[in-house]
This record gives C-alpha cells, structure tokens and sequence, in this order.
C-alpha cells in the first residue's frame, strides 16, 4: 500500500511526464512544419518514449493500491525561434524531470518507502541517458553552427542519433 503523500507526489510526476510528451509532440509538429524530417521523427519517438515513462508509474500506482489519476495537459508551445532553442527546451525540460525524480526519491527515503524507491531507480538511469542524448545534439549543434545550411546538416544528424537510439532499444529489447 502506498502513501497519500507519495501517491500524489508520483500523480504529479504522471502529469509532467504527460507534459513532456504533448511537448515534444508540439515540437515534431512544428520541425515537420519547417523541413526538418530527421528531428520530427526524433521528438515523436521521443514523445512516445515519455508517454511509456508516464505510463509506468499510472500502472505502478495501480500495482501498489492506489490511484493514478489521467492528468489535465497544458498547451505546450507551437513555435520555436530555432532548432536550437527548441533542444534547449528538450534538454531544460529533461532536467526538470531529473530534478523531479530526485524529489521522488527524497520522499521515498522520508517515508520509508522501499518499494516505489526500487521502481524509481529505472528512471534515474533513464534521466542520465536522456540528458546525455540531448547535450550530444546540443554540442552537435553548435559544431555545425548557425550557417544557411546548417539547418540540413543538423537534421542528418538527428536522424543518425534517432537511428542509433532505436538501434540499440531493439538491442536491449532482444
């Protein structure tokens, strides 16, 4: 059995996982807008991949009795003034959701919650990887610059990280 305290705190958690993949939804939307094939693919994986993570702890609050509540989303923003601010977004929003994570696990310490800090460490790796993945498009970004064609030579290489990250999930998967 959960506590209220805990379940309500892992309900929030429900709702920014459900946030960042409305977000990143909003943001394939608008790199499909601007040509950018490559990166609109990666944030709909991406999407899915916090839709899954929001998932997991609906069904977690369910496995331990209690009550995991569909959250209300708020509009994420629709336009970005450059790719690079948008994955700027994406690698603030993901520390947001460490950082949230973290606070998880404070509250499980607290109250000797055993169980849920168990579940919670999946995500902590998963936030490492997810930071990671995003300041390698980051330094990426800012390797290849601001230049008229950079917006090509940005996408190629988003669609090459999405390759290798469904790559090695197949791998894991296997």
């Amino acid at each position: 059995m959960i506590s209220k305290k805990m379940e309500k705190a892992l309900n929030a958690q429900i709702e920014l996982e459900a946030y960042a993949s409305s977000l990143y939804l909003a943001m394939a939307s608008w790199c499909d807008r601007i040509g950018m094939g490559g990166s609109a693919t990666f944030m709909h994986r991406q999407s899915e991949e916090e839709r899954s993570h929001m998932m997991r702890i609906f069904h977690y609050i369910s496995d331990v009795d209690g009550t995991a509540i569909t959250p209300a989303i708020k509009q994420p923003p629709l336009e970005y003034p450059s790719i690079q601010d948008m994955f700027t977004t994406v690698y603030t929003h993901e520390q947001k959701v460490t950082a949230s994570i973290h606070k998880l696990l404070d509250l499980c310490n607290e109250e000797d919650d055993y169980t849920t800090h168990n579940f919670l460490q999946w995500y902590i790796t998963e936030q490492r990887e997810e930071e990671a993945l995003m300041r390698t498009i980051l330094d990426k970004i800012k390797i290849i610059g601001t230049g008229a064609q950079s917006l090509y030579f940005i996408d190629k290489e988003v669609a090459a990280i999405n390759k290798q990250a469904e790559a090695a999930e197949a791998a894991e998967q296997a």
